[in-house]
């Protein structure tokens, strides 16, 4: 079952961004997963708009995809200087449909 790593992001000090753009995508790679978006046009259609300026969309294969991505000593450096330079808030959600009305979604 696939899973998705929505993350949310407001820059605070872009100098970690180069490096982190430039590398991360071969880590998450090697653990299955797949950009599906990365970018900074973000749009907010309803609601209060979130302080965002970033939000990026990945697919992994599976949870524990995600967790061993997310504790990859090659990736440890990136995480703590997009800490150090962003307010940013990571959320792991399935592919179900927890109406279970979507014929191609498995019910959540």
């Amino acid at each position: 079952m696939s899973v998705f790593v929505i993350a949310d992001i407001k820059v605070t000090d872009a100098k970690w961004i180069p490096d982190y753009a430039a590398s991360v995508h071969e880590i998450v790679h090697r653990h299955g997963g797949k950009y599906l978006t990365r970018s900074g046009n973000v749009t907010t259609l309803e609601g209060k708009p979130l302080d965002t300026n970033l939000i990026a969309l990945i697919e992994f294969p599976s949870a524990a995809a995600v967790k061993a991505f997310a504790t990859d000593p090659a990736y440890a450096p990136f995480a703590a200087a997009r800490q150090r330079g962003s307010e940013s808030r990571l959320q792991l959600i399935d592919d179900t449909d927890l109406a279970g009305t979507i014929s191609y979604l498995p019910k959540g």
